[in-house]
Formats: C-alpha cells, structure tokens, sequence
C-alpha cells in the first residue's frame, strides 16, 4: 500500500509548482522545521488539549468516587456527643407510694461517644463497638449530679429475608469503575479521531489555498496571452471574456480558501491548546499504516472493551437489583439487633467507671403484610417487565456494536483502496492539465477544453486530499470501537 501511494501527495505540489512558474509563483505545502505532523498533533491534543482536560478530570473523579466507595467498607470510627443542653420546665416525678406530682424542674444534660461500625459485606449487617459518657445535672431545692457509662459496648444489627444492599452495591461500583476506565479510553481515541479530522481539514484548507493561487496565477498567464490573440484577431471576443471571467471567479476562489484556511486554523489550535501567535505548519505524510483489520477480532474486542456494553452491564444488574427488591422487601420481613457489654452510673466521675455492670440488649422487630390487595405481586410484575424491556435493548445494543465495528474494519479497507484510487486520479489530473495547458498555448485545443481540464484536476486534487482525510477517520474509528490496536496487535491501555 505504502509504495503505490508515496510520491502522490508531494507530486501534486511539485505539478502545481510547475504551472506555477510560468506565473512566478510557487504553491506547495509548507515543509518548515517544526511543523507538525498527524501523530505529533495528536499526542499534542492528548497532552495538553482542553478535550483530554475534561476527558481527565472526569475520569479521576470516577476513581475518586471509587475510592471513596472503598473506604466506606472499611471500618468506620466516628465520635458523637451532644453540646450541654438546658431545660427548666414542670414534670412528672413518681413517688415512692406510686403517686404522680408535677415539679419544677432545671436540667443540664451532655454526652460524649466513640463508635466503631463495620458493614459485613455477606449478610448486609451492621457490626459496632462503642463506648459513651453521660452527663445529667438537675438544679433546684433537689440538686443531683448524676454520671452514666457505657465503658464497652459490641452489638449487631441484621435485616433477615431482606435484600442485601451491600453486596448489590458492590458488583453496581465495580462495573462502574470499569465503565469509567473504558470511558476515558474511548474518549482519547475520539479526541485522536476529532484531531484528525481537524488536521485535515487544515491541510484540505491549505491545498485548496495553494490550488486556488496556482489557478489564479495560471488564469492570469491565459488572459495576459488572450489579450495579445485577441488583438491578433486569433481568437473571438467571447474567448477572452471566458478567460477574464475565469480570473475573476479564481480571484474570488483565494479570497474564499484563504477565509477557510484561516478557520480551520483556529478550530485546530483549539483542539490542540496550540498559541495563537506561534506558527502553525503541518507537515503531511502521504504513507498509511500497512494494516489488515480482522472483522472477527474487531467484533471481538468490540463486545469486550466498550464502554457503552459496560453501561449496559450495568443497567442489567440495577434491574436484577429492583427484582430482587421487589421480590424481598414488600414481604415478610424482620430485625435482629443484639448487644453485650458494661455500664455504671454514679455522682462523679471516678466512680462511674468503677466495677461497671453487665449489660445485654436483644430485640427483634417483625413486619409481616397481611392484605396488599396485589400490590405485591403488582410490583414484581412490573420490575420483572422493565427487566425484560432493558434484556431487550442491550441484546440490540450489543449487536449494534458488532455491526458498528464490523463495519468499521470494512470501511477502514475500502478507504485504503480509495486512497490509492485517489492518488493516481490525483497525479493524471495533473498531468492532464498540464497538458491541456501546453497544446492551448500551441493552439490545438480552444479554451473550454483547457477550463474542463482545470476543473478536472481541481476536482482530482479534493478528492486525494479528502480520501486521505477519510483514511485516518476510519482508522481512529475502528480503535475508538474496539479499544484495539491492530498494529500491534493488543488492546488500548
């Protein structure tokens, strides 16, 4: 592939430089040092280009949320406490005989604990070790000071016949950590293929600029020598209004490219984060990568690495999840919470945590619907429906991307044949019309033929520079797809 199209780019400019210099002009591609090539503006906006910015920032917050995700199963310590409260109201104080009397009343209450909780990943419990200091001061005629002290605390708390949160919040942040990663890869490689795209929408912009001042410099040349055939009686003055018509329309023809070059210019310093007041050149290689895409690999590697599969992935497992919810958490149901330790209370300090007492705490709570009138049922009915409409999309979706990337992998070989098609059109238009323009100087062909060649060739000269363009699109396209390097032969990473 690589030897049929060398020469095609750089014999164009050499063609239209020679049908420049019977103008004194000179129209090729600017070659200077430091001008970029594809691959070094790409790794330029994968660098600093505002696009891999925002692809970066999104992608480390995913990591963020995924740490943060993972420190949470860790254990947990946290100190709770309530500042020093203050109350004077009447209250109910019971007496010794049984009776009731109504008092007035001034309280000061504080606390102090220290908690250590741990989530049990299998059963979706609450596991917890806690320690707490209270005090109670009561003002008034009856002043009592009064410590409690929990000085160890461990208990449980266990949902039993009820959906485990845990452990479906797991596989949800695991896929979606993933998803995240694949994102991000993806999001390089349409940054790669936006940068293509750009790049040779400039050299697209370019040529058409040097194309337009090669015909503007050749029209001029033909209507200086009309003039002079014309005063000759050679040819009619329709010929020469022909040729100053065409001067015109390639004057307006720079004016135009040179608009376009300029805003191409600034779309790609954009995406490149590139100065606006350095120099910006490009330097285009006519050579493609020698690659052979396998289909079956890129179907492959398209189910394997896409992110928007991940996603999918990740929608199945909500479902399931909301089934299963459905199913656990509208039926019976029930709480265990259980807790040993100590505790004491006295008037002061030192002695609320002298020979502390047992303590032990167990309840259990029951829910238990008797009549939903189908509620229930209703509900499982309809998760178990959404369920099967997201199976529904992501077997669609997934075959999408398999037509996508196997598509993808044809493309890329027919715009590898295009290329060379384009290459040699290219190089006979040009040849062509250098031709035409030699015999309509001897006078063997009229002016229509010399402007169809020109046409032609302008025509040629697109089609090249918009064949090459849509190589290295289809190239980008079947990476960002597959997340697969067919080069070397092993995945993006």
């Amino acid at each position: 592939m690589n030897t049929q199209i060398a020469g095609s780019a750089w014999r164009v400019v050499v063609l239209g430089s020679a049908m420049l210099l019977c103008a004194g002009r000179l129209a090729a591609q600017p070659t200077a040092v430091g001008a970029l090539t594809l691959q070094e503006a790409i790794g330029m906006a994968l660098d600093r280009g505002p696009s891999t910015r925002s692809a970066t920032r999104a992608r480390d917050a995913a990591r963020f949320r995924d740490a943060s995700f993972n420190a949470r199963l860790l254990p947990q310590m946290s100190i709770t406490g309530e500042a020093p409260t203050y109350s004077r109201a009447i209250v109910p104080v019971v007496q010794p005989d049984g009776s009731t009397r109504f008092v007035a009343q001034q309280q000061r209450q504080s606390s102090l604990g220290l908690q250590v909780a741990q989530r049990l990943p299998f059963t979706g419990g609450d596991l917890f070790l806690s320690s707490g200091l209270t005090n109670v001061n009561v003002l008034g005629q009856q002043e009592l000071r009064l410590w409690r002290s929990t000085p160890l605390q461990l208990g449980v708390r266990q949902q039993i016949f009820r959906l485990n949160t845990q452990a479906w919040d797991n596989k949800e942040q695991d896929v979606r950590a993933d998803a995240a990663e694949q994102q991000f890869l993806e999001a390089r490689e349409s940054i790669s293929q936006q940068t293509a795209a750009l790049y040779f929408d400039l050299f697209a912009a370019q040529t058409a600029l040097a194309n337009a001042e090669a015909n503007a410099g050749v029209n001029d040349t033909l209507f200086t020598l009309n003039k002079g055939r014309y005063e000759v009686g050679r040819i009619g003055e329709n010929d020469l209004l022909q040729s100053e018509l065409a001067v015109l329309r390639s004057q307006n023809a720079v004016q135009s490219a040179r608009l376009d070059e300029q805003r191409a210019a600034a779309a790609l310093r954009l995406q490149l984060g590139y100065p606006s007041t350095a120099p910006l050149t490009l330097r285009v290689s006519n050579e493609v990568p020698a690659i052979t895409v396998d289909t079956a690999v890129a179907m492959r590697e398209a189910l394997a690495n896409a992110a928007q599969l991940r996603d999918a992935d990740l929608q199945m497992i909500q479902q399931n999840r909301r089934v299963a919810e459905a199913r656990r958490n509208t039926g019976f149901g029930a709480t265990v919470s259980a807790s040993v330790g100590f505790n004491q209370t006295a008037e002061n300090f030192n002695e609320a945590y002298r020979s502390p007492l047992q303590s032990q705490q167990f309840a259990v709570g029951v829910e238990m619907p008797l009549v939903q009138w189908g509620a229930r049922r209703a509900q499982i009915q309809a998760a178990v429906a959404d369920r099967e409409r997201v199976e529904t999309d992501v077997r669609v979706l997934r075959e999408r991307r398999v037509l996508d990337a196997r598509f993808a992998a044809l493309e890329l070989e027919q715009a590898s044949r295009q290329l060379l098609t384009a290459a040699k059109a290219d190089t006979v238009g040009s040849k062509r019309f250098e031709v035409a323009r030699n015999r309509y100087a001897i006078g063997r062909i009229d002016i229509s033929n010399l402007y169809i060649a020109q046409v032609e060739k302008d025509q040629a000269l697109e089609a090249y520079v918009r064949a090459l363009r849509g190589y290295w699109d289809a190239y980008y396209r079947v990476r960002r797809l597959t997340l697969y390097d067919f080069e070397r032969g092993a995945r993006i990473r």
